[in-house]
């Protein structure tokens, strides 16, 4: 196996000379100061009054001469010497007093023939600008910020051209893949690259080419740039990270510039990794369209364009990028070649969740026996950025509570505050608001608890939370990519629950059931127009073509669609709508007493267990704390992956 080459510093000559120019100036600012000290500070004068001292003086004679100074600030005074000698100090007496310029004054020192002239006082701001050490200063500061920079080969001063790409080297990047979870097929796709890094003649020999760049596609927070540092730790070779933003400045050319410098030194420190964070700043498509260009990102994309095809992996740079929109890239940056392979790191699976919890759990104090996978169950959808935030709000949360170590109860209630918001516990609602929504609650509950394929339920509350007045929450027992007809109805009917409850007890209907309406109304047209779920229309996509308007395609679109089409597909939303509020309105009449039972208990305890509901409906009465363990007990994890159903909430 090759060694890996150490690191190469650049050499002083190409560090801009800031700490020089710093020393210089500290320098000459004490010289100067010095100098300004030497001139004038030796010089002491003792204030006196002009009457009757000044007078006196100048009437005894014993003023030899005196100059009238006006300062900037209008303020006037006398600066003169004695004829005779200081007892105390034994050298010529200097006065000072501060005078109007009168007649008089001058009419006195005519009489006794005392030399006097009018000056300005000569500042230091004057004596600097009078020195010829500020010829000097301006040419120390020429040399150290132009000349010094010219000889920089052309990257334009200020080191604006220069590259803006942090080194991490092999002993400060110490993240592995012991440190990413919930990615494995991402972790095996790099593995080749790993290897290449460490020992490219395995490769060499078979003749194989190695990507020279992996495009990391995927959600905010999935751990792009975590997987790309470890990547370069499990090589054990530098690491330069850079974001696309870099690289565009208010100069025009300075990003192709920096592009280049970064080559240059991802092929000076080789083998190595070069990183480009948000690279769709930088990599958009060339295409103006409607919304026009942009001259100076162009040209930095097509500089990154040329760079990427003039160097070969042989020489042991690979870039790798990571950005959230892949779908806007320009196709010549995706070509293989350049970007040769895409790995799409997704939210992370059930498995994956648990293991991310473990990872960050293992930083901060957590109960034995707190059961992780129960918390990973309840976040479907979550990155492992809202992982990481969950686990620290728990500890917050437990902190503030004053307890040792993190609980189940503080991790369940960071998933809720990070999902839907904080408890907001300062809105009072009054008696009739809050027994309306616990009805509200109470009909998604038991509506819920009455359809098949339904995901079991978790808990029931009537605590504000964000927008919501109270929430109906499910823990889904695994991940799911596909739903079915049947559960699809099913939550559609779990959706009208709320509101049928609140015809049903008050006769009258409310605003309450605003998000419930929009979501059921949503997921009803994409069963018609996507998933082809409607007998009457058949399996056929009637959904209008999006296109990014700036992006200059599909501007001419046209409706697909006759209005024939439109209103039968409006029907058999409707259709769809209907059905589930009467199949809500028939479970909640025929178990309309435990409706009453469990928006008593609601108001009296304000959140009540998914298994407290479930015996409720069945048994009509709260379960015991035995029955309670042996459903504990009964409860089986599951291994599969995980998308969440809708959330029914006021």
């Amino acid at each position: 196996m090759d060694p890996v080459k150490p690191v190469r510093k650049e050499s002083n000559s190409e560090q801009p000379p800031v700490r020089w120019m710093v020393i210089w100036l500290v320098m000459m600012g004490v010289f100067l100061a010095v100098y300004q000290y030497m001139s004038t500070g030796a010089e002491k004068y003792k204030t006196i009054p002009f009457r009757p001292d000044f007078v006196a003086l100048v009437n005894d004679g014993k003023v030899k001469n005196c100059v009238v100074m006006i300062g900037a600030d209008n303020r006037q005074y006398i600066r003169g010497e004695l004829l005779e000698l200081d007892p105390q100090t034994k050298r010529v007496g200097r006065f000072e007093v501060n005078v109007p310029i009168t007649e008089y004054l001058q009419k006195i020192l005519d009489e006794k023939k005392i030399n006097y002239k009018f000056e300005y006082p000569n500042t230091l701001l004057m004596q600097i600008l009078s020195s010829p050490l500020l010829v000097l200063l301006v040419t120390v500061l020429i040399f150290f910020l132009f000349w010094r920079q010219i000889r920089m080969a052309g990257r334009g001063a200020m080191s604006f051209g220069k590259s803006r790409a942090r080194l991490m080297t092999r002993e400060k990047n110490k993240t592995t893949f012991k440190d990413v979870a919930g990615v494995d097929e991402a972790r095996e796709e790099v593995q080749e690259i790993i290897e290449f890094l460490r020992d490219p003649k395995r490769f060499q020999k078979l003749g194989g080419r190695i990507p020279k760049g992996v495009l990391l596609v995927g959600p905010p927070g999935t751990g792009k740039t975590l997987l790309a540092k470890a990547i370069a730790g499990e090589a054990e070779v530098p690491f330069f990270s850079i974001s696309g933003s870099d690289f565009v400045e208010m100069f025009v050319g300075v990003g192709a510039s920096r592009v280049r410098d970064m080559f240059e030194q991802g092929k000076k420190n080789a083998p190595c990794i070069i990183f480009i964070d948000e690279i769709d700043a930088v990599g958009r498509s060339r295409f103006s369209g409607i919304g026009g260009g942009h001259d100076e990102r162009e040209q930095t994309l097509n500089a990154l364009l040329v760079e990427m095809d003039g160097f070969d992996t042989q020489e042991g740079v690979i870039i790798i990028a990571a950005t959230n929109r892949p779908d806007v890239l320009d196709q010549a940056l995706l070509r293989p070649g350049r970007f040769d392979r895409q790995i799409v790191i997704d939210l992370p699976a059930l498995e994956g969740r648990e293991a991310i919890l473990k990872i960050h759990a293992e930083r901060v104090k957590l109960e034995s026996g707190v059961d992780l996978r129960r918390v990973a169950r309840g976040t479907p959808g979550f990155s492992g950025a809202d992982l990481a935030n969950l686990i620290n709000e728990a500890a917050l949360l437990a902190a503030r509570r004053g307890v040792e170590a993190i609980q189940l109860p503080d991790l369940e209630e960071a998933r809720d505050k990070v999902r839907w918001g904080r408890e907001r516990r300062s809105r009072v609602l009054d008696e009739k608001e809050k027994r309306l929504t616990a009805y509200h609650e109470s009909g998604h509950a038991i509506v819920l608890n009455g359809v098949e394929e339904a995901e079991p339920l978790h808990k029931v509350t009537i605590i504000p939370r964000g927008q919501a007045l109270g929430a109906t929450l499910q823990l889904p027992e695994k991940d799911r990519y596909t739903e079915g007809r049947k559960k699809l109805e099913g939550m559609l009917t779990g959706l009208m629950g709320g509101r049928v409850a609140e015809e049903l007890v008050f006769g009258d209907i409310t605003t309450g059931a605003q998000s419930d309406i929009k979501q059921a109304t949503r997921l009803a047209r994409l069963m018609v127009c996507e998933w082809g779920m409607s007998p009457k229309m058949g399996p056929q996509n009637f959904s209008e073509r999006e296109e990014v308007l700036f992006l200059g395609r599909e501007v001419n679109r046209s409706q697909e669609i006759s209005e024939d089409t439109a209103r039968r597909i409006d029907e058999e939303v409707s259709r769809l709508l209907g059905e589930a509020y009467e199949r809500a309105t028939q479970i909640l009449r025929t178990h309309r007493d435990k409706l009453d039972l469990i928006t008593h208990l609601l108001l009296e305890r304000e959140t009540l267990d998914g298994r407290e509901v479930a015996a409720l409906v069945k048994f009509g009465r709260l379960p015991t704390a035995e029955e309670l363990a042996a459903l504990d007990a009964a409860e089986k994890p599951s291994v599969a992956p995980a998308a969440a159903p809708p959330q029914p909430e006021m």
